[in-house]
């Protein structure tokens, strides 16, 4: 059996949030395999961890992904300031032809077009992907899975950072399908009667307020934050008002557009122009729609650039799903020159901690060894980009930790999904809920 379907059966997908598949990525054939340990979410600090106590199994993935797709070079990206991982990853590297490549600690440096080009030097053409210039890109959290896949090891558990207003921040491995509620247990409870849960992050995360929700293979970190604080606050606004409040405030001042990151890389992404669409006619509202097709939606205009505090990544996103609702393809300009400010214009990512009022939280978040074990899992049937899973377990069955729950229909892209417990099924819907015996 090669990786590829060693990788497919253990229902690997990209780790870092993305979810694609990571068997269809081993069975292309590129020159460069880059490792993502960017991580530059604030406050989460699981990938550093990984590579501190997990740096053979990075490797060892980043040399097995190497040979199935014929690359010649490996690169793993880490920020310089983590010199305890540069330190674990460079001891467990034995072959001359993987690297380090020390990046800034600004944001969003993990970003895939911005990873790719501070290591390469290569762009990756706009609407395009990294296989388009010969590149594979995975998280280092995905090179781990791919190492245990190498042994017949399915996904079964995440490594996660709760962070915020906890009583311990920490990382730690919970099994896929645990409630935030009890992830945050795990870190001993919220410090502040009322919260919100950022699930993946402040900057690119979704607002949780359903702690019944579950951790899922793509799942990061979990940031809480007091009820009151700004962020809940302006993220929990319906998304009408959003737009609303845009339309009757944005000056166009274009700070929005000149601290964008894929901007500065020379993408045609010019959020104050999406911004206009707002108040424009229909016809109007398309021609400043093209100006949202290559945002990457990292959040940094909406929570950091705005003077007035607007949400131009919002109105990106408005104008993305309009696009595609529509049919309407993406025809800028495909020229890609970074621009003369490229490096003068990175954001650190100390100084967006402070803005947005969570600097008191940065805390290490160092691993627990401590197991998490809920009582019970409620595992999605879709995890990942593509078709969700096929059930293929039933009601009242026992199952053990590592059985395959969920099979890839025939002919789709998608993933398996393997139990993270033992236990019975007690329900199918579009999650299999099992509870321990």
């Amino acid at each position: 059996m090669n990786l590829s379907d060693k990788i497919r059966n253990a229902g690997v997908v990209g780790a870092g949030g993305g979810g694609f598949p990571a068997h269809v990525k081993a069975g292309a054939t590129v020159e460069i395999v880059i490792a993502n340990g960017a991580e530059c979410e604030p406050l989460i600090h699981k990938d550093y961890e990984i590579m501190v106590r997990h740096p053979d199994k990075v490797v060892e993935g980043m040399l097995l992904l190497m040979e199935a797709t014929g690359a010649k070079q490996g690169i793993i990206g880490i920020k310089e300031k983590n010199t305890e991982a540069v330190e674990a990853i460079s001891g467990a590297i034995r072959d001359g032809r993987i690297t380090i490549h020390l990046l800034g600690d600004f944001y969003p440096s993990g970003d895939e077009y911005i990873l790719v080009y501070e290591s390469t030097r290569r762009l990756i053409p706009p609407q395009g992907i990294p296989l388009d210039i010969g590149v594979v890109v995975n998280n280092v959290e995905t090179l781990y899975n791919i190492s245990l896949a190498s042994a017949d090891q399915p996904v079964t558990e995440k490594f996660i950072t709760v962070a915020g207003a906890v009583a311990h921040p920490a990382s730690f491995l919970a099994p896929i399908g645990t409630s935030l509620g009890d992830a945050i247990a795990h870190a001993g409870e919220a410090n502040v009667k009322e919260f919100a849960s950022f699930v993946g992050g402040i900057m690119m995360g979704k607002l949780e307020f359903d702690l019944d929700q579950p951790i899922t293979k793509t799942t990061s970190g979990i940031i809480v934050l007091p009820l009151e604080h700004s962020l809940v606050q302006r993220k929990s606004r319906p998304e009408q008002s959003m737009h609303r409040i845009g339309k009757s405030a944005c000056d166009q001042c274009s700070y929005c557009t000149e601290l964008c990151p894929r901007y500065l890389l020379g993408y045609d992404v010019q959020p104050h122009k999406v911004m206009r669409g707002l108040g424009f006619t229909m016809s109007g509202e398309q021609l400043w729609n093209q100006s949202a097709s290559l945002c990457c939606s990292c959040g940094l205009c909406t929570l950091y650039a705005c003077p007035e505090a607007l949400y131009p990544k919002e109105a990106c996103d408005k104008a993305k799903l309009d696009m595609k609702t529509g049919g309407i393809q993406w025809s800028g300009r495909k020229e890609v020159d970074p621009h003369p400010m490229y490096e003068g214009r990175r954001t650190p990512l100390a100084q967006i901690m402070k803005r947005l009022g969570i600097e008191g939280y940065n805390h290490p978040s160092v691993f627990d060894q401590k197991q998490c074990l809920p009582k019970r899992v409620a595992i999605p049937l879709s995890q990942h980009i593509g078709t969700p899973a096929h059930p293929v377990v039933r009601v009242g069955e026992s199952v053990a930790r590592g059985q395959c729950l969920g099979e890839i229909p025939a002919g789709t892209l998608g993933a398996r999904i393997h139990a993270s417990i033992d236990g019975v099924v007690k329900n199918i819907d579009h999650k299999i809920l099992i509870e321990r015996e």
